[in-house]
């Protein structure tokens, strides 16, 4: 019971005003029922609006899936798009170029390398990346078979498959040497026809590394030198066989002209032959030239047929020197 005399009492108690009983307090704010729905419809109008309009990135498609349908077989492609309000659902889809790779020390979201066995048994072990893209006109259908989840669900599973079965089919020397090309092939086509059925475009496939066992690696090493060898012995042979043919050519061909030369020479010395025998003038002819200029000869064109020698014609006709007389004896 409080005392109406404590004053103390009276002036600890707080005092709360009624606004609405107190003319001196600010008025109440009134919002009247029509700018409430105002408010309420523009607010609505929003909602509506940011759900019917969808916006799909450069290099995606959307794919619709609609609550009373289900998914629509037209992909949205980049741009501006309208939907029907909290029944239409838009899926993006990455359609550019994307890449899984499967090697040892792969990224995060990657798996391991590829374990496989060749031709003769031998472990291959195998980084692989794949390039690829989805089908855009199918995207629809990629989603309504696979799903977001299709690399892992497909696409992973059939580029391990795809690439023991195509290792298989190799002997592991052929493969760390010149049968890496037709392995990428293989592997392409068989990948190709899959990724097909499931409305994948496969790009490239890329064999980063192969790795066989340390000692088969050694052995094929030794092999392949001594093979080497092998061939450069044998291109010295050939080259020994080549340079030994061209000698036996060359010698042909000498002994050929050789011959020919010969036989030009008789024919030349028989022709000469019938010619000296023919005209016997010719002879004295050749027995001048071959005298002059060292011998003084003068050739007399008479029927004698002689040569006259000018020297002793000289000291024949040159007169003999007289011996001095003797003087006469007195008496006499």
């Amino acid at each position: 019971m409080t005392n109406p005399g404590d004053g103390r009492n009276r002036d600890s108690t707080p005092h709360i005003t009624n606004p609405v009983n107190n003319p001196s307090g600010p008025p109440p704010v009134r919002i009247s029922p029509r700018l409430g729905w105002i408010i309420g419809g523009v607010v609505v109008a929003g909602l509506i609006v940011s759900q019917s309009v969808r916006v799909i990135p450069a290099g995606f498609v959307g794919v619709v899936f609609s609550a009373l349908s289900g998914v629509k077989p037209n992909p949205l492609e980049a741009g501006l798009h309208f939907v029907v309000p909290f029944v239409d659902q838009v899926n993006l889809y990455d359609a550019r170029l994307q890449e899984v790779t499967l090697a040892q020390n792969a990224a995060q979201n990657d798996e391991g390398s590829i374990r496989a066995r060749s031709k003769e048994g031998l472990d291959i072990t195998a980084d692989v990346t794949v390039q690829f893209r989805i089908d855009r006109s199918k995207a629809a259908i990629l989603h309504k078979d696979l799903g977001r989840n299709y690399i892992n669900t497909v696409l992973r599973p059939q580029l391990r498959s795809k690439v023991r079965d195509s290792i298989g089919q190799f002997g592991a020397a052929d493969l760390i040497s010149n049968q890496r090309t037709q392995l990428e092939a293989s592997i392409t086509t068989e990948l190709q026809k899959s990724f097909a059925r499931n409305n994948l475009i496969l790009d490239a496939i890329l064999l980063r590394e192969l790795k066989i066992p340390e000692s088969v690696a050694q052995a094929i090493e030794q092999k392949q030198t001594a093979e080497q060898q092998v061939a450069v012995e044998r291109n010295r042979l050939q080259q020994a066989e080549i340079s030994a043919q061209r000698d036996v050519v060359q010698a042909e061909g000498k002994a050929k002209a050789a011959i020919e030369t010969a036989k030009g020479e008789a024919e030349a010395l028989s022709l000469r032959g019938r010619a000296l025998k023919e005209n016997p003038q010719l002879i004295q002819l050749t027995v001048a030239e071959r005298l002059a200029p060292g011998v003084q000869t003068i050739m007399l064109p008479s029927d004698g047929n002689f040569l006259l020698d000018l020297k002793s014609l000289g000291t024949q006709t040159q007169p003999t020197p007289q011996q001095p007389t003797a003087p006469a004896k007195p008496g006499n």
